[in-house]
């Protein structure tokens, strides 16, 4: 059985595996922090709110330098399972792909050679004011540049888009909502039965402060984060001559169908066939969500102004801890955890450029549980 899975748009996805088969991508991570994560109960990324403040930064940093490295902020506790940042630097690692570290607005800076983008972290998505507009716009404006500054340096290769946002996939159901996409109770979450009903009434209050959007930005400004439009902008950008894998569950599509509004809002080319989305199979068969039937449905719009019409291309590997040794690996299948730091689109590129298997893709990311596990016991 091959490690990946094709769930929408498969000619589309068939064409762009074919085209990137046997190439090194570039391994872009995101970086934004959002108040909603503060909210008792909202995520799972994290035992508490205070832990869930660090999540971003310990997750840069192990994916920076990995398991050996004395950690100025360790992975933190978690209900169940382990960070998902151990599946994407097993992969960086092994294949040595390069890494990029983007703080697109962060609470606390992480200690890891970061590119900083002048943003700033989101207030909760409930104030319905969770960025300044000039924020947003020029978050926008760094994204174009750098979506063409490294596709422009990659030669045949690919963008991996990875993001670390806790509470992400609430700011991703506003912006869903928010461009008129029926998104409520199709979201996933860390948790391992998603807390729909928390979420949308988060989403609701925000929402129920402001009038009918005209334009996407005002839109993230109001309800989003600051990876969310980094993202958009970079993969609009790089689309127009590289390929662009979104590695990501709903927090990508929500990104997919926002790359759609502000390339019509604001006339900017790029081209759909060149940007798949990729996420695990966690997330795309977790029955407490429903992933591919909302990717099936991104372009059915609510709104009067129908901004999104295009049908994301979604794919997820097939990796499984079923018959990990470490329980902390086996809770993914429990439904804990799930995705995050671009872990499933790591597997995919594992995948496409080494024909990593299941059993390759195991091994490498028990060595970086048994690297850790070893640093902690010192």
């Amino acid at each position: 059985m091959t490690n990946i899975k094709i769930y929408t748009q498969e000619n589309l996805v068939q064409s762009w595996i074919e085209r990137y088969q046997g190439s090194l991508p570039i391994f872009c991570c995101v970086l934004g922090f959002t108040d909603t994560c503060l909210i008792p109960g909202i995520s799972a990324a994290g035992l508490t709110p205070e832990d869930r403040k660090y999540t971003a930064c310990a997750d840069a940093e192990f994916l920076y330098y990995g398991a050996k490295h004395q950690a100025i902020y360790p992975l933190p506790p978690l209900t169940a399972g382990a960070s998902p940042v151990l599946i994407s630097r097993a992969v960086v690692e092994e294949l040595k792909i390069p890494v990029y570290l983007f703080n697109a607005g962060l609470n606390i800076v992480p200690n890891a050679p970061l590119i900083d983008l002048g943003g700033q972290a989101a207030r909760c998505v409930s104030t319905g004011n969770a960025m300044e507009i000039a924020t947003v716009k020029h978050l926008l404006n760094q994204g174009l540049s750098w979506g063409s500054q490294l596709s422009a340096d990659i030669g045949n290769g690919y963008l991996v888009l990875s993001e670390c946002v806790v509470g992400g996939t609430t700011t991703a159901l506003a912006v869903l909502t928010g461009l008129g996409i029926d998104a409520n109770n199709k979201v996933n979450s860390s948790h391992p039965i998603c807390n729909h009903a928390q979420k949308w009434g988060i989403v609701q209050t925000g929402l129920n402060k402001l009038d009918i959007f005209t334009d996407p930005l005002k839109l993230v400004a109001a309800v989003g984060d600051p990876m969310q439009i980094v993202v958009a902008g970079m993969a609009i950008a790089a689309s127009r001559c590289r390929g662009v894998l979104l590695a990501g569950g709903t927090q990508m599509l929500a990104v997919y169908a926002l790359i759609q509004a502000i390339a019509k809002t604001y006339s900017l080319s790029w081209q759909p066939e060149a940007i798949v989305v990729g996420t695990t199979r966690w997330v795309a068969d977790d029955t407490t969500g429903a992933t591919v039937e909302l990717a099936r449905h991104l372009s059915t719009t609510n709104s009067s102004i129908n901004w999104v019409t295009e049908i994301p291309p979604l794919l997820a590997t097939q990796l499984s801890f079923a018959d990990s040794r470490y329980p902390q690996l086996r809770a993914y299948e429990q439904g804990f955890v799930k995705e995050g730091v671009g872990a499933g689109a790591a597997c995919i590129a594992a995948y496409l450029s080494k024909n990593w298997q299941q059993e390759q893709l195991l091994i490498a990311v028990e060595y970086q549980v048994q690297q850790l596990m070893n640093s902690l016991s010192h």
